[in-house]
């Protein structure tokens, strides 16, 4: 299989042999990748905190019981969106296209309600790499570069994305997704 570098737009899926609670099967969306370093957000780490709790104005385009999530170590006091257009052309001052119709929402603008946007998550945090530390981590064998499906961000069902996601990989990469930290339980 061949190996995506780390861009804008594609998940960073961990591998089994990284054990950093932080990430341990995690899949971060990559929301910006350049010369100063690397951002993601999580996207299998639903919280117990509502997200209409924190921003009511979400409630209106999620309903009342989306969740927040854990989008990384960094910041966890800080919201950040990430959201689905409505409209081809979104305003510059509250959108920032990451992938497809998927990009950064402005979380003002979700509040004031001017950002146009059909469906969104709200992620506590984010995770970082300073630059050459992503590719060091790769280098190590702790991360897998793969290619987003919109379905990704706003999954159904994020407690198993990182299974998902390897699940629909050519072998011998598609094989992850039947790993168990307890070999015995096979």
């Amino acid at each position: 299989m061949d190996v995506l570098a780390p861009m804008t737009g594609s998940l960073l899926v961990a591998l089994p042999a990284l054990v950093d609670p932080n990430f341990a099967q995690s899949v971060v969306l990559l929301l910006d990748h350049d010369e100063d370093g690397t951002l993601g957000v999580i996207l299998n780490r639903p919280t117990d905190v509502l997200a209409a709790d924190v921003l009511p104005s979400v409630a209106l385009l999620n309903g009342s019981v989306a969740p927040v999530f854990a989008g990384g170590p960094v910041a966890p006091q800080n919201a950040i969106a990430v959201g689905a257009l409505q409209v081809q052309e979104p305003d510059p001052l509250w959108f920032r296209r990451v992938f497809g119709d998927i990009g950064l929402v402005d979380v003002e603008a979700l509040e004031d309600g001017s950002a146009d946007v059909g469906e969104v998550r709200v992620y506590a945090g984010y995770a970082g790499w300073s630059p050459g530390q992503l590719e060091a981590e790769l280098a190590e064998g702790a991360w897998y570069v793969l290619p987003l499906l919109r379905s990704d961000v706003f999954s159904a069902e994020p407690l198993d994305l990182w299974r998902a996601v390897f699940r629909r990989q050519r072998a011998p990469l598609s094989f992850l997704a039947t790993w168990t930290d307890d070999p015995d339980a096979n």
